[in-house]
């Protein structure tokens, strides 16, 4: 029997807990920057309800499910690197995505929620973080846990599959932003694929699953 779980809304159509994946879809479809998490009681969701969603959203303190410490990775791990990830309520769905500093587990950078899939997601934080590396002038590399984006930023294009409607636009323009970004620099960051079987999940993991 599937555990029951306990969705909070702070920002969609109509914010509240509710009490299935439908109902929270549906306040949430559509709404810009929506904001909302599941949790595992009621009490737990009013607790997070009353508080800020910051608190919960990209914080791996409060999430049961977090990720080892950092060091609880194995040595052959660099710590001075930045990990990427993303999430997705659906696929496709709302999708958000961050960057972790591996030394700290401090959160770098967070995007969305924003429709679109989870691939997606994890092709935007490798640009993301190649992006903010290479502005900032740091020299660390960078952990997926996705073969698939690796490879779309090996050829420099996201080979989704998703549809570009009304739903999707928004996104879409980012994707190309990406691209462009992609095409139009060169970079000297090391890209690695994060060995979730060995490892346990990544550092940036939103932990829902």
């Amino acid at each position: 029997m599937a555990k029951r779980r306990f969705y909070v809304v702070w920002n969609g159509l109509v914010p509240g807990i509710y009490t299935s994946w439908e109902e929270c879809k549906a306040q949430i479809e559509g709404v810009k920057q929506a904001l909302y998490k599941s949790f595992d009681s009621m009490e737990a969701a009013e607790k997070a309800y009353s508080s800020s969603p910051h608190e919960y959203i990209g914080n791996k303190e409060k999430n049961p499910q977090k990720a080892a410490t950092p060091g609880a990775y194995p040595a052959e791990i660099i710590r001075n690197a930045l990990a990427v990830d993303a999430a997705c309520s659906g696929n496709p769905g709302m999708m958000e995505y961050r960057g972790v500093y591996i030394g700290t587990g401090e959160e770098v950078f967070h995007f969305g929620p924003m429709f679109g899939t989870n691939n997606i997601g994890e092709f935007l934080a490798i640009v993301h973080g190649l992006a903010l590396l290479k502005q900032k002038g740091l020299e660390m590399p960078i952990y997926s846990d996705s073969r698939n984006a690796l490879l779309w930023i090996k050829s420099g294009k996201c080979k989704t599959k998703l549809p570009r409607d009304n739903k999707s636009e928004e996104l879409f323009k980012y994707i190309e932003r990406a691209e462009k970004w992609l095409k139009e620099n060169s970079w000297s960051t090391t890209l690695y694929k994060w060995k979730t079987d060995r490892w346990g999940e990544i550092p940036a993991d939103f932990g829902r699953k």
